[in-house]
């Protein structure tokens, strides 16, 4: 049995929704945000990009951390 998938930063980058593929991360964790309507084409409300680490922007946000709870986890984030 293999373990969670693995994500660098750079590796993560490259699921920025170009390819209708979204995937971000926080805490940690990634997850993938490709089927929400909030993230249409890697973009979420224009002000964030997905394959990024939002953990410090969600600081900022009108929502917690626990959105991204609704979406399935992929991996985890490393560095």
């Amino acid at each position: 049995m293999t373990g969670p998938q693995r994500f660098t930063r750079a590796e993560l980058a490259l699921f920025d929704g170009r390819d209708g593929v979204s995937y971000v991360a926080c805490e940690g964790k990634v997850y993938d945000v490709s089927k929400s309507f909030t993230w249409k084409k890697g973009r979420h409300w224009v002000r964030h990009k997905a394959g990024q680490d939002l953990t410090a922007a969600l600081n900022d946000a009108p929502h917690s951390a626990e959105l991204l709870q609704r979406f399935p986890i992929v991996g985890e984030l490393v560095d």
